[in-house]
């Protein structure tokens, strides 16, 4: 790894926030299969039962909206998916802007507390996600409100700050000629930081996010919310948490990804 880190990139969803990106893929689905596409359900694999967190992480999570459901859409066996593809990902996307109108989504406070102490730190912070409606979700997480809540005090941190205000770069919802696993949206946003891909760690919750990482020669951090711990390893993250409070930051200076027990 590098003799120190100087920048990290943050994904969104499942990273930063809890958002509705999977409730509303999986309810989506559901809601075509028992209604307009009710005639071809028995020609799939498809089952509420058989929409799993799992399926999401690794078949659609962190790829672009009509990516994602050609994925979705392939694993369940769906014909005619091209074109199913993009009533689907409307259908999705309708869903997930009600939700946000409705709040329905919450910031972790273990990733928020990261990412305090590594701007404290003097690390330089990008997110970097593939979901359109990422700035959504950041542009509404009041970092001097929740200082407030948890009894922090940083200089940097002015009333009304969102996550938005601290960061050095945001590649957050742009349209890139390949999506992760390929890794140009995490190069991109190393180039935008200010930062090299030898002194930069990305940290993801998804294995083709992990990937992603790895092919542009980036440390990867791991963070597994959904007991999906042995894959991110098996996708060859530095390391895996299941929180980020278990990351020693004072570790991160020396170039390291260690949890706060090796120290």
């Amino acid at each position: 790894m590098a003799t120190e880190f100087r920048g990290v990139v943050f994904d969104v969803d499942g990273v930063l926030v809890d958002s509705p990106h999977e409730r509303a893929w999986r309810d989506g689905l559901q809601q075509l299969m028992e209604n307009e596409w009710s005639d071809i359900r028995d020609q799939t694999s498809y089952s509420p039962e058989a929409f799993t967190p799992q399926v999401y992480q690794t078949e659609m999570s962190g790829m672009p909206r009509y990516k994602g459901a050609e994925a979705a859409l392939e694993y369940f066996g769906v014909p005619d998916v091209e074109r199913r593809a993009q009533e689907y990902g409307d259908r999705k996307q309708e869903m997930i802007v009600e939700l946000i109108e409705q709040s329905e989504f919450y910031a972790y406070p273990d990733a928020l507390r990261f990412v305090l102490e590594c701007k404290n730190a003097g690390l330089k912070m990008v997110t970097a996600s593939s979901s359109k409606n990422a700035n959504a979700f950041l542009e509404r997480i009041r970092l001097d409100e929740f200082c407030e809540q948890e009894g922090l005090s940083y200089d940097f941190i002015k009333d009304g700050y969102t996550i938005l205000d601290i960061l050095d770069a945001n590649v957050s919802g742009r349209d890139f000629e390949q999506g992760k696993p390929h890794p140009m949206i995490f190069l991109t946003a190393t180039e935008e930081m200010g930062t090299s891909p030898e002194d930069t760690f990305v940290v993801e919750d998804a294995v083709n996010g992990v990937e992603a990482a790895k092919a542009g020669e980036m440390a990867a951090l791991g963070l597994a919310r959904a007991d999906d711990e042995e894959m991110l390893a098996d996708a060859d993250a530095d390391l895996v948490v299941t929180s980020l409070d278990d990351v020693s930051v004072e570790a991160l200076s020396e170039g390291r990804l260690e949890e706060v027990s090796v120290r």
